[in-house]
């Protein structure tokens, strides 16, 4: 999602977006040897800001980086100069729904709980998160949906995408912490969110502001993956955001 966006920032600022293991061109470690769990996740990401000597950053969190972005800022909350949001939860309001099956599974990690949510990693659940409340499909490429579904189908991926659903839970009690990041450090913030979106929905935007009263918040007639529709819209909001924020820092 991050393929158009990134050459619209890089003329000026050093854009840093790194796969996480698992997923993309990251390597794909056994699960005997290596835990998909998101602190394990937030390790490699702090080791790679580390290696690229990053000591001052803004971040981008947007689903799963939320929690994984939100871990890293209690770790190093000095080093965070500013928050862009999109579609990323962080209160309770925003598990509705779609994470009703996902709650099972997480209250009784069971083998049937667990298959149950295989139908999550098809073809047409893809799709969905791609499709599903756009406010016009014909901007969206299949190419989105075929080339993530291939990732998806590689061998053993199944399993590491139902263990980071499982551990997603670990998250969840560390809301209160997120919260306190954002009332006491108070980073400048943007938020970007697809209202239509049935994974995140909006009901998670709104409650920041409680936190961030001072956050910048634009709520799009669009799904999940909104840059892939709004990239026209969301681009010079973000580039405008940085500009006055982050740049002169």
């Amino acid at each position: 999602m991050f393929r158009n966006l990134i050459p619209l920032l890089a003329d000026r600022y050093h854009v840093v977006a790194p796969d996480y293991p698992g997923y993309g061109q990251s390597a794909t470690p056994d699960r005997s040897t290596y835990a998909y769990t998101f602190a394990a996740t937030v390790d490699i990401v702090d080791k790679l800001m580390v290696r690229l000597e990053a000591k001052s950053y803004a971040m981008y969190v947007m689903d799963y980086g939320a929690p994984v972005g939100y871990r890293l800022a209690l770790k190093h909350p000095e080093r965070v100069s500013g928050l862009i949001i999109q579609n990323g939860n962080a209160y309770d309001e925003g598990l509705k729904e779609f994470w009703d099956p996902i709650k099972t599974y997480w209250s009784d990690g069971s083998a049937k709980s667990r298959e149950a949510l295989s139908g999550l990693l098809t073809l047409e659940t893809t799709k969905f998160q791609y499709t599903d409340g756009m406010e016009d499909v014909s901007r969206i490429s299949p190419d989105n949906w075929v080339h993530d579904q291939a990732l998806l189908d590689r061998p053993g991926n199944k399993d590491i995408q139902l263990d980071m659903l499982y551990d997603y839970r670990t998250n969840v009690p560390l809301y209160p912490d997120f919260q306190r990041f954002f009332r006491e450090r108070k980073p400048p913030t943007l938020i970007v969110w697809g209202k239509n979106d049935f994974i995140f929905p909006e009901a998670g935007a709104h409650p920041y502001l409680k936190d961030l009263p001072d956050a910048e918040i634009h709520i799009l007639n669009s799904g999940h993956f909104l840059l892939e529709e709004k990239l026209d819209v969301a681009a010079p909001l973000i580039n405008d955001f940085l500009d006055r924020n982050v740049a002169k820092k």
